[in-house]
């Protein structure tokens, strides 16, 4: 157990005890603990399997690539339009957990499965998202579009849906230049500085946005 973790559960103002049923049966899949996104973080040999993330409303199990999954139960949903690979499970209260522990178990270890094997989600052209206006600045800017394109696929996502967001050209063109120093500097847009980040990305369909 990691004391990082102890920590969080303690300070928990909301599903507490949820969060601590969830961890005993993270753990008991030999997954390794740690925090990471300011959520309790479940790995195997420093890949990410699954996070905690407590909302407002549910309390949610998120696999980062819960998409391959076969979801036998259809327990998993996308937390939004945009997402791509990680699917989560949200449960309400602590008693819908202890139901499902045995299903909870079935589908961490098919994930684990899937990540010794190397299954990842296969990027279709229906899923991507294309700007214009980024194109024609890589035209006369090759190494800012060096520099975006050695960021992870999930942070050249983020910055995507962040900058096609923008109904304007004017406006998307702008979000560009203002996120320029970042992408030169290899940070993601929902990476904090310090080395943290707010708001895990592609969890969540809205992010929120680092000046």
């Amino acid at each position: 157990m990691h004391p990082e973790v102890d920590l969080y559960i303690a300070r928990s103002k909301q599903w507490q005890v949820e969060i601590q049923i969830l961890r005993t049966i993270l753990l008991s899949c030999k997954l390794e603990e740690t925090i990471k996104w300011g959520q309790p973080c479940y790995t195997i040999n420093d890949k990410n399997i699954v996070i905690i993330t407590p909302f407002k409303a549910h309390c949610d199990l998120v696999f980062f690539n819960g998409a391959v999954l076969k979801d036998e139960k259809q327990l998993l949903v996308a937390a939004g339009k945009h997402t791509q690979g990680s699917r989560q499970i949200r449960f309400t209260n602590s008693k819908d957990i202890e139901s499902s522990k045995s299903v909870i178990r079935k589908y961490v270890n098919e994930a684990i499965d899937n990540e010794k094997k190397g299954v990842k989600l296969i990027q279709t052209e229906k899923n991507k998202i294309e700007v214009e206006e980024l194109q024609s600045i890589f035209i006369k800017d090759p190494p800012f579009k060096k520099a975006f394109t050695a960021l992870t696929p999930g942070r050249q996502r983020a910055y995507l849906i962040h900058f096609s967001g923008a109904k304007q050209s004017e406006t998307r063109i702008n979000r560009i230049n203002n996120y320029r120093k970042r992408i030169l500097s290899g940070i993601g847009i929902n990476d904090c500085t310090c080395g943290l980040s707010k708001r895990m990305p592609t969890c969540d369909g809205s992010h929120k946005q680092l000046k």
